[in-house]
This record gives structure tokens, C-alpha cells and sequence, in this order.
């Protein structure tokens, strides 16, 4: 009898096992699928200014998105100080989606080395971001060596911080080949980016936008510097596309507000539905010469 109530018993834990495994890793599937594939409504877009900027410089921009768009951002601004101490101006408004986040320096020099440096600083700032916001995704604008601090955020430190994507990237006049001209001769700068573009994440979107004066520079970075990104991100990254933007407002400094430039970010960094309109002879002109040099490389 008793032989038999063993039996019986361990029978009954087999067939309990037998349901409770299968559905207990289905479980664990569909939670790891869930956090995989679910999106925070929060989506920030994050932006960095160039050296010698401060967390002020993107005002005159934030205020013409703010303008033209129906949502009113709201501004978080962080600066890193060079012992990674974080200070805050503004806040994220309740309900407010999509925000915009500076982060700017205390040490925002120019230079090899110091870019680096900044690299690291923007990753203490983002792991703070991340764990106080509870945000999975976002998107990013870099303006001039910005754009340099952010790419090498991506590919040196991002992946640290797990479970976070990044969707869209868009810098403007970023000068991938720092101050050169040649199309042949790669700075440190640029050999660090290609030996680390492995490491971009796969599914990036990006835009890399040029000003020109007059067809070679911007008065201050040379075309040819911010061309040499395709070597960058071409082929690793999910859509590269290069924009190069003539005409008025067209000076390093200006291209942040820069009509154009501001209708691009909101069509292809904010993802706005933007309507058409008529354009004038002289947009027209800039138009086309954006167009022409707009290219999608994957």
C-alpha cells in the first residue's frame, strides 16, 4: 500500500512538472519578448553641441521647433562637470513625450584628446538619464564635433547600458576627418571611428548634414571633413544618408537654425508629418542642391 501512495505521489509531481516547466518557460519567453519589443512613450532627443558651446546653444533652435511644431518640448539641460558631477537646468514637463535634452561640458574644448573625454562624460550623463527616466529608446542630434562626441559614445560606451536603443542620429557640419580637406589622408580621428564602427549599433538610422558657403566649406569645417562619415557608418548601420544644404545661413554657427536644417530635423529626426509648400525660387534652388546629394547607403 504504501509502495503504491509512492508511486502515486511521485507520479502526481512528474505530471505537475511535466505542465509546470513548459509554462513556466513560456512565461519567460513571452516577459523577454515583452521587454524586448516594448517601447517607453517617452522617446527624448538628445543633443550635444560643439566645443566651445554651452547648454545654451541649440535656444534660437528649440525655440523654432517649438514654434513650428504642435508640441510644446519641453528642456532638460545637463552639464558634466570634468569630475562627472551632473548639475541640471529645466525638466521634463509631465506628459511631455518628447522632449529635448541638452548635455553639454564644463571642459568643452576642442581637440583629439578632450573629444574623447567628452565621450566619456556624455555616457555617465546617459546612465543617469536612463535609470532616472525609465526611457528604452531615443534619438540624437550632434552639431559639429558634437556629432564626433556622440559617434564615439555609440561605439565605445553605449553598450554598456543595456536594453536602451537608439533610433535616429543626425549630425550637422560634424567634421568626421577633423579640420582636413583631403579625401586620402585619415586623421586619428577618424581611423579611431572606422576601427570602432563594428560596434554601431545595427539598426541606426542616420543623417549627416552639411552647410556650404561655397561648395567646399562651411566657413569652417570642409565638406570633404564631413563626407568622410560614409566610411564611418555606411554599411554598419541599418540607412546612411548624406544632405548638404547651400544657401543662406549656411555659416558653421547658423547651420543649427538654419531654415532648411530645422525642417529637415523635424521631418527626419522628430519624424513629423510636415506639409508641403510652395517654396521660393531661391528655397527651390537650396532644395535641389539638398536633394542631389542625398543618398541612401545600406
Amino acid at each position: 500500500m504504501m509502495k503504491r501512495k509512492l508511486m502515486i505521489g511521485s507520479l502526481t509531481i512528474v505530471l505537475v512538472l511535466a505542465v509546470f516547466i513548459p509554462s513556466l518557460l513560456w512565461l519567460q519567453q513571452r516577459i523577454t519578448h515583452y521587454k524586448t519589443n516594448y517601447r517607453t512613450p517617452l522617446d527624448p532627443t538628445i543633443m550635444v553641441p560643439g566645443s566651445s558651446a554651452s547648454q545654451d546653444r541649440f535656444d534660437t533652435l528649440i525655440t523654432q521647433l517649438r514654434e513650428e511644431t504642435k508640441t510644446a518640448h519641453s528642456v532638460l539641460k545637463v552639464k558634466v562637470a570634468t569630475n562627472g558631477q551632473l548639475s541640471y537646468t529645466g525638466s521634463i514637463r509631465r506628459g511631455d513625450n518628447q522632449p529635448f535634452i541638452v548635455i553639454a561640458f564644463e571642459n568643452n574644448h576642442d581637440g583629439y584628446t578632450n573629444i574623447n573625454k567628452q565621450a566619456q562624460w556624455l555616457n555617465i550623463a546617459f546612465k543617469s538619464l536612463v535609470q532616472t527616466y525609465h526611457f528604452n529608446h531615443f534619438s540624437a542630434l550632434g552639431h559639429s564635433n558634437g556629432g564626433l562626441i556622440l559617434s564615439l559614445f555609440l561605439e565605445k560606451y553605449f553598450a554598456q547600458t543595456k536594453n536602451v536603443t537608439i533610433d535616429r542620429l543626425m549630425t550637422i557640419a560634424t567634421p568626421y576627418n577633423m579640420e582636413s580637406d583631403s579625401t586620402t589622408t585619415q586623421t586619428a580621428m577618424l581611423k579611431e571611428l572606422i576601427a570602432g564602427r563594428r560596434n554601431l549599433p545595427k539598426k541606426l538610422t542616420v543623417y549627416s548634414v552639411a552647410g556650404t558657403e561655397n561648395y567646399s566649406s562651411d566657413g569652417t569645417v570642409p565638406v570633404n571633413s564631413v563626407n568622410q562619415g560614409k566610411y564611418v557608418f555606411q554599411n554598419y548601420v541599418a540607412h546612411y544618408t548624406q544632405i548638404t544644404v547651400t544657401g543662406d545661413d549656411t555659416t558653421h554657427s547658423d547651420l543649427p537654425q538654419n531654415k532648411q536644417i530645422v525642417l529637415l530635423i523635424r521631418q527626419y529626426l522628430l519624424q513629423e508629418n510636415v506639409p508641403e509648400k510652395s517654396p521660393t525660387k531661391k528655397r527651390r534652388q537650396i532644395s535641389r542642391a539638398a536633394d542631389a546629394r542625398d543618398t541612401d547607403l545600406q
